[in-house]
This record gives C-alpha cells, sequence and structure tokens, in this order.
C-alpha cells in the first residue's frame, strides 16, 4: 500500500512541478542514461544507436525522467535477446516542431492492450516477467511531462517485434475532435512506413 500511495504522490508531484525551461540536448541525455544502464547491467549486450543533436526547450530535470523511463523499459523488455538494439532519433513531422522516438527490438506489447499503456497502474507484462517489481506508473508519468510541455506522445508495438514511443514538441495542427493530426513522414519527404500519418488509434492513448 505504501508504494501505491508514494507512486500517486509521485503522479500527482509531477502533474504540479514547476516547470524550468532551458534549452535541453536530449542527444546527450539519452547518452548519458544508456551508459548507466549499461553499467548497471553489463552482461545484457545492446546496440544503442543515438542521432546527435536533437533538441528541445523543456525543464531538464522532468524531460530526463521521462527519457530515463522509456529507455528503462526498452531496456529491460529486450532482455534475453542476443541482438538486442534501442534506437533514438527524430522524424519529421507536420505539426510539431519537433518529433523524435525511442524504439527497440524486445518483447512488444499486444496492440489490443494499447488504451492500457499510458495508464497509471497497468501494465502489459507481468512485473517478475523482466525482473522488475514496479506498479506500472512509468509510462503514465511520461506522458504527464511530455503533455505538461505542450507535446504529446504516442507507441506503436507488436508481441514479440518491440515497440517506439513517439514524442512529439510545439504540437500545433490539432483537428475538429480536438485530437492532433500531426503527419509523419520520413527523410525523403514522403509518409513513412513505421508511423501512422495522424495521430489517431494508437495516439490517441497518449493524450488523456
Amino acid at each position: 500500500m505504501d508504494a501505491v500511495l508514494d507512486s500517486l504522490s509521485h503522479l500527482s508531484w509531477v502533474s504540479q512541478a514547476d516547470i524550468n525551461p532551458q534549452d535541453v540536448d536530449l542527444s546527450a541525455d539519452v547518452t548519458a542514461i544508456c551508459d548507466q544502464l549499461r553499467a548497471c547491467d553489463p552482461d545484457h549486450q545492446v546496440r544503442v544507436t543515438i542521432e546527435d543533436g536533437i533538441r528541445v526547450t523543456a525543464d531538464p530535470g522532468l524531460i530526463r525522467m521521462a527519457l530515463s523511463n522509456l529507455l528503462a523499459n526498452a531496456w529491460k523488455y529486450t532482455a534475453g535477446r542476443d541482438d538486442a538494439t534501442i534506437e533514438f532519433a527524430a522524424i519529421p513531422a507536420t505539426g510539431a516542431s519537433i518529433c523524435c522516438y525511442v524504439r527497440d527490438n524486445g518483447a512488444g506489447f499486444d496492440p489490443l492492450y494499447i488504451d492500457k499503456l499510458f495508464q497509471p497502474f497497468q501494465q502489459l507484462h507481468g512485473a517478475a516477467e523482466y525482473g522488475g517489481a514496479g506498479l506500472g506508473t512509468g509510462l503514465a508519468t511520461v506522458r504527464r511531462i511530455i503533455e505538461r510541455h505542450g507535446g504529446q506522445i504516442w507507441a506503436e508495438g507488436a508481441v514479440g517485434r518491440g515497440a517506439t514511443f513517439y514524442l512529439a514538441f510545439g504540437v500545433k495542427d490539432i483537428s475538429v475532435n480536438g485530437e492532433a493530426s500531426l503527419l509523419i513522414q520520413d527523410s525523403r519527404g514522403g509518409r513513412g512506413n513505421e508511423a501512422p500519418p495522424e495521430l489517431s488509434g494508437a495516439a490517441r492513448t497518449g493524450q488523456g
């Protein structure tokens, strides 16, 4: 019970904490977080790919907390894979100042349960299954942080095929239903094959 109360208190704090916007080098933060994860779990070999120079204006502490949650999950759920990979990069998005993502090739999740993904105290994998003892508040914390920065988060995944979490900042284009309608493009200017053209379906999970 104490752990649940602590988690609720933490979520409440994240929702109300003062935001001190600064220029933040997300690529440098991701590099440092992955170095820490590797130091704590040296037996887990992961190929990490990080695009340089991804920057946003955000609260340094809160945004690092969000990245830490996403990367810790990616690290955890790639356990047991000989070819474990984690990628952090940006992708062009019409309607947002920047859109970046954390992608892994780990356990993934069943899209049928995506509505639970960002809800507190919901877990799509058993805590003991991957050596964790969490209560399922990590992604709820990430969502609240991103939304407090005027951004949006959504995810794609499949069982056994990994997961991708997209973070959009500076969102401007809002549809008549109050849902974002960001057009995700690949580097050649066309629609990417891995991201939906609109933040609907899976995207709605990250909008409250």
